[in-house]
């Protein structure tokens, strides 16, 4: 049998190393908290008069928020950047981090939103190619759009905590929903809910769209798409974004699963066979043999207009043929699958879409289960107290440490780093270890030479030290 551990054989290991510090790439994230006035903001809207604690709450949420984008779950965690205090300077304890937390009220946590609105504009403000657009269909682009994509999650609770309950999925914990921003990757809006809460819930889908639209920088509000599952088609929240459209100055678009019911079902078999087209590919954008899609919104336009739905409105549906595994349902017609989505982006015009590309723009929708996946890593896959506002806030921190990542990988990384997922960013940028001296009346961090990413480390950390800072 071959020999596999004489690599370690004269390996040993001590704990009195000196001048050595962790998480050299978290110093990045701080950074851009600090040079965007994201930590000066929410300092000042969580300052209270008289209160004058030894850790300032703007700086211990944004700590709270740098440990989470760096893989930590819970508030403990910070204990980590507490550690590299060389580096960071004084770091609040998990003790002081789980007060700072609790003291947090939900006029606080609107507070914040404000703040990171704030912080947001200054960010985008400077990027050097400015807001990457929204694509579909392997890489037609959506210009100037802002596209918002909503969608709920369940957070699993294995203890008793305040406000988990039964879900949906018989499963227990909590339900939130988020608005991501698909341009940029950053969460939005963030509401965490109990866990019995709806997923087609109107007034909650509506709230949380309120607030994502707030984080959208002013100058770019007036063209928006909102994306949404079957949970979104009702007619409230479909009326709500129609009024939206109907303001002056403001496009407001939206492309939201629709059910397929009795009468849908029924307007699908009478359409012509040489009424359906080919639908197009999400990589290639070229015609996919087998897949079709077709408009029956004139099929359905007396029932529609009886039921008092916007008359800009388009239903949209594709079949899909049943696998052969797939056991046919009393709904499934001739071997056919059917889904369906409405929108009200006009087939014609300036900014009109034929039934493909209305069709290719709402499959993409589907990114959205990786920004789910990827904000449930960090962070949102564990609410780590029986307290409910202390949950809240932790969520607070949550949605600052997914803007964050995003902002890192916009403003100063460039090739595939600047497209990597949270874990990625870990392993390569965040935990990166590194020696720490004093040369020249400066601290330098002196990288792995060996380290593939350090020249990476390296010009990204430098990019964000030189970022204009907001006027005061």
């Amino acid at each position: 049998m071959r020999e596999f551990t004489g690599w370690s054989k004269d390996l040993r290991v001590t704990a009195d190393g000196d001048g050595v510090v962790a998480m050299v790439g978290v110093a990045g994230l701080r950074m851009l908290a600090d040079r965007t006035g994201l930590t000066a903001g929410i300092s000042a809207v969580l300052a209270r008069p008289g209160f004058h604690p030894v850790h300032d709450r703007g700086r211990v949420l944004t700590d709270i928020a740098c440990s989470i984008a760096a893989g930590g779950t819970d508030v403990y965690d910070i204990e980590a950047l507490r550690a590299q205090a060389a580096l960071f300077g004084p770091v609040a304890s998990d003790t002081t981090a789980l007060r700072g937390l609790g003291e947090i009220s939900d006029r606080g946590l609107h507070r914040i939103d404000a703040a990171r609105a704030v912080a947001r504009a200054h960010l985008w403000s400077l990027l050097p190619d400015g807001v990457p657009p929204a694509t579909y269909a392997g890489g037609l682009s959506m210009g100037e759009t802002v596209v918002l994509r909503v969608d709920g999650t369940i957070t699993l609770a294995h203890s008793r905590k305040e406000n988990a309950e039964a879900t949906f999925k018989r499963t227990f914990g909590f339900h939130s929903l988020g608005v991501w921003i698909d341009n940029t990757g950053e969460l939005a809006a963030l509401m965490p809910r109990p866990g019995n809460a709806g997923a087609n819930t109107a007034a909650d889908l509506i709230e949380v769209l309120r607030q994502a639209i707030t984080q959208v920088p002013a100058d770019r509000r007036g063209d928006l798409l909102i994306t949404c599952d079957g949970a979104g088609a009702s007619h409230t929240l479909i009326g709500w974004l129609h009024s939206l459209d109907q303001a002056e100055g403001r496009r407001v678009q939206y492309s939201i699963g629709f059910d397929v019911d009795e009468h849908v079902r029924k307007a699908c078999n009478r359409r012509p066979d040489d009424w359906w087209v080919p639908c197009l590919s999400n990589t290639t954008a070229e015609t996919v043999d087998g897949l079709e899609v077709t408009e029956i919104t004139d099929l359905l336009r007396e029932r529609l207009t009886g039921l008092k739905w916007p008359t800009t409105m388009r239903v949209i549906v594709r079949p899909r043929k049943l696998f052969d595994h797939e056991q046919a349902t009393l709904f499934d017609t001739c071997g056919y699958r059917y889904s369906a989505f409405v929108t009200n982006t006009p087939a014609h015009g300036e900014h009109g879409l034929n039934v493909q590309r209305a069709d290719a723009r709402h499959r993409v929708h589907a990114r959205v289960e990786d920004d789910v996946r990827t904000t449930k890593d960090t962070g949102l896959g564990h609410l780590p107290s029986t307290s409910w506002q202390v949950n809240k806030a932790w969520c607070a921190a949550v949605t600052i440490a997914v803007d964050l990542t995003a902002w890192m990988r916009l403003y100063a990384l460039t090739g595939t780093l600047a497209k990597a997922e949270p874990k990625t960013l870990r392993y390569r940028i965040f935990q990166t270890p590194a020696r720490l001296v004093r040369a020249r009346r400066y601290r330098w961090l002196r990288l792995p030479r060996t380290w593939p990413w350090a020249t990476d480390l390296t010009t990204a950390t430098d990019t964000i030290r030189r970022m204009p800072m907001p006027a005061t």
